[in-house]
């Protein structure tokens, strides 16, 4: 007989895959869906670590942003700062000026750092074009993909200022800086043209230095350019490592979810090929010891199995790989706008060591049964693949049947304990199952809630500014010092405050203004939100105390508590324009801006503080939209404005986690039911000759259904009672840690999500997960005649 796959041997091997095709195609499936979750799961993992790193490596990020004053110093002198010592790469100069535009909706946006550039492509910042084109001519201009949204798409337009005559810009690109150099791009023309004398035109220049790991090392690099360029030239820069840490603290809290989802995939992978496979091969001891019989060596018949197994897992494999690849592109595309990174794709490398991991696998999972079989004499073989060793599981059908159930549910009840081990790999994929929708159901309660929790200023009908700037629909922190940065000065807020009493519709209010203060002990300012009025219904959600209900009280986040090494109780010393308070901290919120650091406190305890915002409710039955027009009329010529606040939306990132969770979780609950499928199938065709013997002793095809059923009922329950618990736990384990990593622990509302019917349901799932698997071969089992049954060995 040939050595592999001719002769009597590839015989063997081809008509085992072709005469079971039911159990073939099963592994195929059952391996492709096990093999794709670990693919997914496995570049999530990936995406999710350093995804800044990636980014800036692949876009030759500026570890320098520098601008210039153009009076002061030359394009030939700047030129010229490349040469010195530990510049590795320079890009630019490139004009640089700050622009504040209208959308087409009229709304004033924050000032936008423009720079012009003539292309995208650079030997530093090499800009990642999303989508459009790159800004050739007057009158075009390219956004930061930040902005992407139905706000700003290809094709709006922007003008230029709020000033008569004012430019129109139409955005033809969307783009991305890893490095966060500009909020826009240009033509250089284009840019010279806008500047001002409110906003100079400054030169901006980007450098790679030979070592930027640290913060000494950049400063380092400044003081070397500064000193290369006349006194007074450099007017300010940024370092790329704060825009890091932004980045890397936002990717953060996604790891510990992606680890658990990936943990949770690749070992249901491992237990659905290994249960898969080895059942495959498990039942097929009888015809192995026929081969054996004829003349076939036990080191053959170990071959001849093994491949009957790789066969399909191999087919299965494939198809894995590449459903992978499909489905995680769009998560993918997800993580990229959620860090803010560039284009991400599935890691090389995951697609290699994913299926050689399900190849050895399946390899070791055939190997294991078939060298028993191969050991055993050929008439113990024929013996032991006939039926379940003599006596096993007698005791549960005798215990079975004094239980006042029909015969065929307590036959099907009793049947699991025949086969012990394929019994527990099938529980194990129920378990794994019903962990992954419990933990789905309350993260993705969680992540509502934290989006819920958000901007609760945001919950506010009306929104009335005294001044100041106006309406910021879209967030943007500017990278570098900009001249001309002043703002309009702030309305009289009395005559703010009258005017919103005084309209028609307003059921309450309160007022609000955020300041930099100091803090005793603390380096550096931090942000001080003061509050007039009833505050409660924008307040933070609490950790642990109360929100500010008196004076001399201050309510901090936990990124405070822990870098101060404060706790509730404590009072801490904060100055604000000359005035220094003694507060109490009576709270610790949920809230997550300037790092943990903001504080909230009352405006009566800082008199010089005076309101430049009154969040409004209206009276039911008032249009939000309607008062805020009409309260707009009469403080516009006040210097302040008012809007409608429009329904708070979910977070992008809050929605992108729940895509994942769905996803995944959907994933993983298909591969434990096709688990089921595979051991049910298997199962079936092991008891067929005994389900002719029950036909046609009377047995009808709903009972026989029922019978098939009812052996996996027990394995959905006991399933649901150990997953429903443990997906529990890992919900309590890895939110905490979610919240952790962003720098903040986590209130009631978030982590205290399940409700009783919930986990009831919850618990039911494994039961439908058992039972969907079990349907299809239960209804095989149903419809086989008696005669073909009983001929059936």
């Amino acid at each position: 007989m040939t050595r592999f796959g001719g002769g009597a041997l590839g015989r063997v091997i081809r008509s085992g895959v072709g005469r079971r095709r039911v159990q073939t195609v099963v592994i195929a499936v059952a391996t492709m869906m096990a093999v794709a979750t670990a693919v997914v799961a496995g570049s999530l993992i990936v995406a999710a670590n350093a995804p800044f790193d990636h980014a800036f490596a692949k876009q030759r990020g500026a570890h320098l942003t520098a601008q210039f004053d153009p009076a002061k110093v030359t394009a030939a002198q700047l030129e010229a700062t490349r040469e010195q010592t530990g510049v590795t790469a320079t890009a630019g100069p490139y004009p640089s000026t700050t622009i504040r535009p209208e959308d087409s909706a009229g709304l004033r946006m924050p000032k936008l750092t423009l720079v012009g550039r003539s292309g995208p492509k650079a030997d530093v910042d090499d800009l990642d074009l999303r989508s459009g084109r790159w800004a050739t001519k007057t009158g075009e201009i390219v956004l930061s993909e930040s902005f992407a949204g139905p706000a700003f798409k290809l094709g709006s337009t922007l003008k230029t200022s709020d000033a008569e005559g004012s430019s129109t810009l139409t955005v033809v690109g969307l783009a991305l800086s890893v490095s966060k150099t500009a909020d826009a791009w240009a033509t250089p023309a284009q840019t010279r043209a806008l500047a001002s004398a409110d906003n100079p035109l400054t030169s901006q220049m980007l450098y790679r230095f030979d070592s930027a790991g640290t913060d000494t090392q950049i400063t380092d690099g400044r003081k070397t350019l500064a000193a290369a360029v006349p006194s007074g030239a450099l007017l300010g820069s940024q370092s790329y490592l704060d825009t890091k840490r932004a980045a890397d603290q936002g990717a953060a809290p996604t790891i510990p979810f992606l680890i658990a989802f990936g943990v949770l995939g690749i070992v249901m992978s491992v237990i659905i090929v290994g249960s898969v496979t080895s059942g495959a091969v498990g039942s097929s001891l009888r015809r192995i010891g026929i081969l054996k019989a004829i003349g076939f060596t036990p080191r053959e018949v170990v071959r001849a199995y093994v491949a009957q197994a790789l066969i399909p897992a191999a087919v299965g494999i494939a198809l894995g790989v590449v459903l992978g690849n499909l489905l995680a592109v769009p998560l993918l595309d997800d993580t990229e706008q959620a860090y803010g990174t560039a284009s991400l794709t599935v890691a090389w490398w995951v697609d290699i060591v994913v299926p050689l991991a399900a190849l050895v696998v399946v390899g070791v999972a055939a190997l294991v049964p078939a060298l028993r079989a191969g050991r055993l004499r050929t008439v113990e073989a024929i013996a032991v693949g006939r039926a379940p060793r003599t006596g096993r599981g007698q005791w549960a059908h005798r215990v079975a049947g004094r239980l006042p159930l029909p015969r065929a549910v307590t036959y099907g009840l009793a049947s699991p304990f025949a086969h012990p081990v394929r019994t527990v790999a099938m529980l194990l994929a129920v378990a794994f199952g019903t962990v992954a929708a419990t933990f789905a159901v309350g993260l993705t309660a969680s992540l509502t809630a934290v989006g819920e929790a958000q901007d609760p200023e945001d919950r506010a009908a009306v929104t009335v500014f005294a001044g100041g700037p106006g309406p910021q629909p879209v967030e943007v922190k500017p990278e570098a010092p900009a001249e001309g940065n002043s703002e309009a000065p702030p309305a009289d807020p009395a005559r703010i405050r009258a005017a919103v009493e005084a309209q028609e519709g307003t059921a309450s209010y309160y007022a609000t203004t955020q300041e930099d203060a100091t803090v005793a002990g603390v380096t550096g300012s931090v942000s001080l939100s003061l509050y007039e009025g009833d505050s409660r219904p924008g307040s933070y959600e609490m950790i642990t105390g109360h929100w500010i209900d008196g004076a001399r009280q201050v309510v901090v986040a936990s990124g405070f508590l822990e870098r101060t090494g404060t706790q509730i109780g404590d009072s801490v010393r904060v100055t604000l324009q000359g005035d220094t308070r003694t507060l109490r901290i009576v709270g610790e919120a949920f809230d997550t801006e300037d790092d943990g650091m903001q504080l909230h406190a009352g405006m009566a305890d800082f008199p010089k503080a005076e309101p430049r915002t009154f969040l409004v409710e209206v009276e039911p039955g008032v249009s939000p939209a309607e008062y805020a027009e009409k309260l707009a009329e009469v403080v516009r010529p006040l210097g302040g404005d008012a809007m409608a606040n429009s329904p708070s939306e979910q977070d992008n990132f809050v929605l992108i986690l729940q895509s994942m969770a769905a996803l995944l979780t959907l994933m993983l609950v298909s591969v434990a039911g096709l688990g089921v499928l595979n051991s049910v199938v298997i199962d079936t065709r092991e008891r067929v000759h005994d389900l002719g013997v029950c036909k046609a002793l009377g047995m009808s095809p709903r009972q026989t259904v029922g019978l098939v059923l009812a052996s996996v009922a027990g394995i959905g329950v006991l399933g649901g009672l150990i997953g429903v618990p443990a997906g529990f736990a890992l919900h309590g384990i890895v939110l905490p840690v979610m919240g952790h990593a962003a720098g903040t622990d986590l209130p009631p509302s978030v982590l205290d999500v399940y409700v009783p019917w919930q986990l009831v349901l919850l618990g039911l799932a494994g039961i439908a997960i058992a039972m969907l698997g079990a349907l299809l071969p239960a209804g095989w089992a149903a419809k086989a005649r008696t005669a073909v049954a009983l001929r059936t060995e």
